[in-house]
Parts: C-alpha cells; structure tokens; sequence
C-alpha cells in the first residue's frame, strides 16, 4: 500500500494514511488502502485494538473532489455508477466489521466521508482544535456511506439531523458533550490517548471483549441496513441533478451556491 502504513506491537495494531497533502483527501486510491487494511484484521485473533489516524494537522477533509478517478465515475452510466459508488461504504463496513476494538484518533478537521469513516469505528478521540463537519447537504448532495443509523446511534436524531442534514460544525468540546466522540485531548494528543485505550483493551481477555463489542453493535445497529440500504441509490440519483452540480461548482468557486431544488 502507498498511502496506507501498518505497525503492529502486541495484540495494537496502528494503521495510519498519508497522502502527502495537508487535506489527506480520500481518493478512490486511498479508500481501497483502508479497506484492505481493514480486512487485514477482519477475524485476527491476536490483535485486540487497532488504531486508524490520518495526518497530524487533519485526519481527512473528506471525499477527493478532484481525484480524476471520483470524477469518471460521476461520468458513467447508472448501473456501471452504482457499483463503482460502493468504494466508500465498502471502507466503512470494512471498519465496522473488524474483529477487534477500533479507535479512531483525530487531529484537526475531520470531513464528510472522514466522519462516516470515524462513525464506523467503535471510539473516537479528538484534540481539543478538532472539528467534525458534515458537509455533503451543502454541496447538493445526501450523506451516504451507511452513517445516518450510525450517527443516530451515537448522537440521537435530533443531533444527527443538526449534524448531517443542517451540516453544523462540531467542536471537540461540542462532539464530546454529544457523545460523537469519547475523549477529548490537549492538540497532538489524540493518538497518545487512543494508544493508552488500546493497551487497556490488549490486557483484557480479547475474545470476550470481541464478543461484547459485536453484541453492542447488533443492539445499537439492528435496523442500520434497513434505514441506509437507499442511501447510495440516493447518491447516485443526487449526482444528477443541477443542485449537486451547482454545489460542487460553488465550492471550487470559493461562493455561496444557487440551489434550485432540481
């Protein structure tokens, strides 16, 4: 992998991405990497915690809008789109269905689809200069990738609706107090802290642990797939339409866009 590196001590996995730029953007390139390292430890049964991080300054200003590949796929037809769409859930459901404990470290901004990625981890620790940011209602789209149940779960759905339907900004101080993140750090201590979580959870027998956090999930996300099975149908349908163009426009534009309802 290029973007995506692994180090493993113990029963802690780390995985951390990188690509060279201060947005840590997720291209297609980038979302394959984390799902195959996720995969990785889909059913290890040495690894008791693994920790996923991006960059110091930011963990991801979320989907590469101008990642050539994102932009062939906006160009195809429905059938061959869809398929091509299921990039981002993929990576999601990848974490989601790790074995072992998953703690997202976050740094800085963390960005639409680096939020559904962040959800779809079992805890979240942020620096107190982080924010979470949902943006895609904005740019004329829905927000996709499995993450409205997941938000709900987390938030309830009143707050989820602030944060992915009126696309507010969330503070650390703000996500924590909402129960969108578990811990809050001084700046640069955001991985410090999900280490120290994670040989907490290595000293503890893994595959009870295991079994719990696959139980919590069943409860939390029993309806999940019945609630977000449309939504990249829906995303693929919002591509269409001139507000998704308008938006994505207006935000390469530096403006305030011109949303029409079409």
């Amino acid at each position: 992998m290029d973007l995506v590196r692994i180090k493993t001590e113990g029963r802690i996995a780390t995985v951390s991405f990188d690509t060279g730029a201060k947005a840590n953007a997720l291209s297609q390139k980038l979302m394959r990497e984390l799902t195959e390292a996720a995969r990785l430890f889909a059913g290890d049964p040495d690894i008791s915690a693994v920790i996923l991080t991006g960059r110091p300054e930011n963990f991801t200003l979320g989907a590469d809008l101008r990642d050539p590949e994102g932009e062939d796929v906006r160009r195809l037809g429905l059938a061959e789109r869809r398929v091509r769409l299921r990039i981002g859930p993929a990576m999601c459901e990848a974490w989601e269905g790790v074995d072992a404990l998953t703690i997202c470290a976050i740094e800085g901004w963390c960005v639409g689809g680096g939020a559904a990625l962040s959800v779809a981890c079992d805890l979240r620790v942020a620096s107190e200069t982080s924010t979470i940011y949902v943006p895609e209602v904005e740019r004329g789209m829905n927000m996709s990738w499995g993450s409205i149940p997941r938000f709900v779960a987390l938030v309830g759905p009143a707050r989820a609706k602030r944060i992915a339907g009126l696309c507010e900004k969330a503070s650390a101080e703000t996500a924590l107090a909402w129960g969108l993140v578990d811990h809050v750090t001084l700046p640069g201590g955001a991985l410090a802290k999900a280490l120290e979580i994670a040989q907490a959870a290595a000293k503890l027998p893994p595959t009870a642990l295991k079994m719990v956090k696959h139980d919590v999930n069943v409860a939390a996300l029993a309806l999940a797939r019945a609630t977000a099975h449309r939504d990249l149908e829906a995303f693929a349908l919002m591509q269409q339409t001139g507000d998704f163009r308008e938006g994505v426009k207006a935000f390469f534009e530096k403006r305030d866009p011109d949303f029409t309802g079409d």
